[in-house]
């Protein structure tokens, strides 16, 4: 199978930019990572890029008289490397909505809560104040309403009684990065598609999200 074109948004550290990496150097991933953009110069997702040998592209958004120019000009530049796909992994920003129009069913986001609960951020302490007994993340194709693009997968894990948000958060990560990685490799194998406004998996419309089995595969709910 050809390799498959991503371009890949951070704004900080680069875990699931890593997971990728590796899942690509593993032959679990039929991709090239042909970008990493960032609205951060100093982000650590850059240099891992970096090290990596993909490149890397940093704007700041402060040096642009409005968000939607920022954006503009950020999406002009990943078009230019013709990516199939775009991926949003911990990136910090909220995107206009007509910059994002032509790329709906070309984007997809991972979102550290089981939407349609918690849109935004805080999602772990959030979740812990409403004592949720369950937590997890999504991955979402990205639409014109903030983290309410059709979801694909999640992943779920039980919330403990001691769990603070940074524990939460990082026993959540692992699972966090498997999902990343298996939706984007569904993908990129014409598994998983936006028709419309309906996810198409294996031809089929996907009633509700993937879940995320022990295993890191993903199957559809019982």
């Amino acid at each position: 199978m050809p390799t498959f074109p991503i371009a890949v948004l951070v704004s900080g550290r680069g875990s699931n930019l890593s997971a990728l990496i590796d899942a690509q150097r593993g032959g679990a991933l039929p991709i090239e990572i042909v970008l990493v953009a960032s609205d951060k110069a100093h982000a650590p997702a850059l240099r891992i890029a970096e090290a990596a040998g993909i490149a890397t592209l940093a704007l700041d958004p402060a040096g642009y008289r409005q968000r939607a120019d920022f954006d503009s000009d950020l999406f002009a530049r990943i078009a230019a490397h013709s990516p199939q796909l775009v991926v949003l992994a911990g990136f910090m920003r909220i995107l206009d909505v007509d910059v994002v129009a032509p790329w709906v069913g070309r984007m997809i986001n991972i979102h550290p809560s089981l939407l349609p609960k918690y849109r935004g951020l805080r999602t772990h302490e959030r979740a812990l104040a409403a004592g949720e007994a369950t937590h997890g993340s999504s991955v979402h194709y990205v639409t014109s309403e903030l983290d309410g693009g059709p979801v694909i997968a999640q992943a779920e894990i039980p919330v403990a009684a001691d769990d603070t948000p940074m524990t939460l958060a990082t026993r959540l990560l692992p699972r966090e990065h498997r999902l990343l990685a298996a939706c984007v490799g569904m993908i990129a194998e014409r598994r998983i598609a936006l028709v419309g406004s309906a996810i198409q998996y294996d031809g089929r419309v996907l009633e509700t999200p993937l879940r995320m089995r022990s295993d890191g595969e993903l199957a559809s709910p019982v």
